[in-house]
């Protein structure tokens, strides 16, 4: 069975950090690119990062300079270090995976999702 699986998320006071963690199981995912997406209550799902399987990452804008998506393909993991967070960071953050080389920005263009972790800044 094919899981990706969520760890790190927590309740942090605004400007701390914390850091997401994406495991991957059932088969390997070195070949794939990973993104983490976000969803706030009452909003669509948005883009946070994204990484090609070469470990090329992109950023929303919003997170730009704040957040670093990383990659371990050898451990078929996926980080994502947050940094100055904002109390707009709130959301629940989704790991996800598809079977092509460079990322999308589109959630349908994901293959694999995680469950999803909870964040939640306060100010």
């Amino acid at each position: 069975q094919v899981q990706l699986v969520e760890s790190g998320g927590g309740l942090v006071q605004a400007g701390g950090s914390l850091s997401l963690s994406c495991v991957a199981s059932g088969r390997t995912f070195s070949q794939s690119a990973m993104g983490w997406f976000r969803q706030a209550p009452g909003k669509q799902r948005e883009l946070v990062a994204t990484i090609t399987a070469g470990g090329t990452a992109k950023y929303a804008d919003s997170v730009k300079g704040r957040f670093t998506i990383s990659r371990d393909s050898a451990k078929d993991t996926v980080n994502l270090q947050m940094d100055s967070l904002k109390p707009e960071d709130t959301a629940t953050y989704y790991c996800a995976a598809r079977d092509r080389y460079y990322p999308s920005t589109n959630t349908e263009d994901y293959d694999y999702w995680g469950q999803g972790t909870q964040v939640t800044v306060s100010s």
